[in-house]
């Protein structure tokens, strides 16, 4: 963020010189009441009140035509940030959120909206008026030093109790933002999980949790505003004061015939501006604590994600996979669900991975398409480790079906060429591979049919063969099936392995985990998996005894051999570790 905002450097300097500008300007109503009242009451003179007051007119409208030239320049020094910024960490909250590092998408995106309000807004400018308060006590000291070295006293009393008032106060903030963040997120994955919640009349349980973090929220919100109002309270006790002893120092000084009867209204004006903008910093010291969380979790976030804009972009990958050594866990999970995997598939060949249901099988499939990245060991594409790559260059040469299923509000040729750019074409191609194209059409609109929370709703097989065609949308090189065929009918299934074939014929290289046995009799290599670990990879009918050993019959795969394709490797299993679910 650190360079985004030296670019607006220049403008946020800009910024502090109109405010040194407005400040002297604010000036102008002081020298005008020591005028009126020291000139004009005692030589009686309506041309010079007249012309005094044409005067102060005219300095108040330069002052309107600054104040507003400020407020446009801080709104669009905040536009420019927030445009420079959006995309950046739109991208970097997505990976981190893909990759279960525990960000909160909403509350990232509201930061940028709360950093952008506040730089916009009045809290930023009692920043930078702040320091001119200097400024009043120096034209004090042009009227008698005593008033400057009161106004100077009252600034330093102001300044105390402004950072008393701070220390108190921020970590109560902090703490109150941090829980209403923490709440927000709960009903958010309450949300999106609306249909289960209702269905298994979850929800009364749910909204238990919710409501006590919500408690939690609103008492610590108590304890920052008490917090805040007492300090509120007691620094207008101080500017109040601060006001009235002033006129008495001027009253005095009058009296001793030190300064005249106008230097007291101004002093006392004086002393007002000396200590007001500390009292207008404090008035809006939530909403800098606010901006400042803002931008420090803004801050971590992209210099988290910082080195992927520095890579170099890397030619469309041929599809050679190497697994070295890997040791597989869920980020933000220290213990293993895939240990000790090694294994190499050629550009332009098949392997299934196999395995009973806990194996581990769907996390390979996340860590084979860089979503996961291992705990230990590699695993690399053409020779590039594939969880650093950067995936808006190889996610379109890159094909890939979860296990859990889920399509953006869109149409459905939108949804098949991943929410970018549609080709026609390429999309009805994708669908007839699939055998997909038929059933499009008799849609409610085809292919402009709407997709999404609020849109059309297709049959499970129907969604699982959509999420293929988007896969093989844009003819990719490297293709991940997870449980491709797991609510396929006989159909579908035919139709999964005429696209697995036509993948094959055209040099793509496919990885897919299942338990049907028709996919593994159109695959080179096998992987058979059990406890997390490999307990064997080869052609599939030299690893009939493998399958056995991982598989009973109940496990749903047929052990039958079929014919071999590839040279056999053979590795015998080893002590298991305990895996995660598929």
């Amino acid at each position: 963020m650190g360079g985004v905002f030296s670019t607006v450097r220049r403008g946020f300097w800009f910024a502090a010189v109109l405010c040194l500008v407005i400040e002297a300007l604010s000036l102008a109503p002081i020298v005008y009441m020591w005028n009126a009242f020291d000139r004009v009451l005692s030589s009686r003179s309506l041309i010079t009140l007249v012309s005094l007051t044409v005067l102060i007119l005219g300095v108040y409208l330069f002052w309107s035509a600054m104040e507003w030239v400020r407020s446009r320049l801080m709104v669009r020094l905040s536009l420019r940030i927030d445009w420079e910024l959006a995309a950046e960490v739109f991208d970097a909250s997505f990976r981190r959120h893909a990759g279960r590092k525990g960000v909160n998408v909403q509350q990232v995106m509201s930061d940028l909206l709360e950093l952008r309000q506040f730089l916009a807004g009045k809290g930023v400018i009692a920043l930078l008026e702040a320091p001119f308060a200097l400024v009043f006590i120096v034209v004090g000291a042009l009227f008698h030093p005593y008033l400057a070295v009161f106004s100077l006293a009252a600034a330093a009393i102001m300044m105390v109790a402004t950072v008393i008032n701070m220390r108190l106060t921020t970590a109560a903030l902090k703490a109150s933002n941090d829980a209403n963040a923490e709440a927000s997120r709960l009903a958010g994955n309450v949300l999106r999980q609306a249909e289960t919640t209702l269905a298994l009349g979850m929800m009364p349980a749910l909204r238990k949790r919710w409501y006590a973090r919500h408690r939690e929220f609103l008492t610590l919100q108590i304890n920052a505003s008490e917090a805040s109002a007492v300090g509120t309270g007691f620094t207008n006790f101080l500017q109040h004061s601060f006001q009235s002893l002033g006129m008495a120092m001027g009253l005095y000084l009058a009296i001793e015939g030190l300064i005249t009867g106008g230097m007291v209204i101004a002093a006392t004006m004086l002393i007002s501006k000396a200590v007001g903008p500390l009292q207008q910093l404090i008035g809006h010291w939530p909403s800098v604590v606010k901006a400042r969380q803002a931008y420090d979790r803004l801050n971590q976030l992209l210099k988290e994600d910082e080195a992927r804009e520095q890579q170099m972009r890397l030619p469309a990958p041929r599809g050679h996979l190497t697994v070295q050594a890997v040791v597989g866990a869920p980020p933000g999970v220290n213990k293993a669900v895939l240990t000790d995997l090694q294994f190499e598939v050629p550009a332009g060949k098949a392997l299934a991975v196999v395995g009973p249901s806990a194996s581990g099988k769907s996390s390979l499939a996340r860590l084979l398409v860089g979503v996961w990245k291992p705990a230990r060991g590699s695993i690399r594409l053409d020779g590039v480790e594939i969880s650093e790559w950067n995936h808006d260059e190889l996610g379109p040469q890159m094909g890939y079906v979860p296990q859990e299923i889920d399509f953006f509000e869109g149409t459905v040729a939108e949804n098949i060429a991943r929410m970018g750019n549609v080709d026609p074409e390429a999309v009805v191609e994708a669908a007839k591979l699939v055998g997909l194209h038929e059933i499009i059409l008799s849609w409610p609109k085809g292919y402009d049919t709407m997709l999404g929370d609020a849109g059309f709703s297709p049959s499970g097989g129907q969604r699982q063969r959509l999420a293929i065609a988007r896969a093989l949308y844009g003819n990719p090189r490297y293709v991940v099936l997870d449980e491709p065929n797991a609510n396929l009918d006989e159909v579908g299934e035919q139709a999964l392995i005429q696209a697995m074939r036509h993948l094959r014929e055209r040099g793509a290289t496919v990885i897919v985990t299942t338990h049907r046995p028709r996919l593994i009799g159109i695959v080179d290599y096998m992987l058979v998996l059990k406890d997390g670990r490999q307990v064997g990879f080869g052609p599939p009918k030299d690893l009939f005894e493998a399958v056995k050993r991982a598989l009973p019959p109940e496990g749903g795969v047929s052990v039958a051999p079929v014919e071999p394709v590839a040279a056999t490797q053979v590795h015998a299993p080893g002590k298991a570790a305990k895996a995660g679910n598929d």
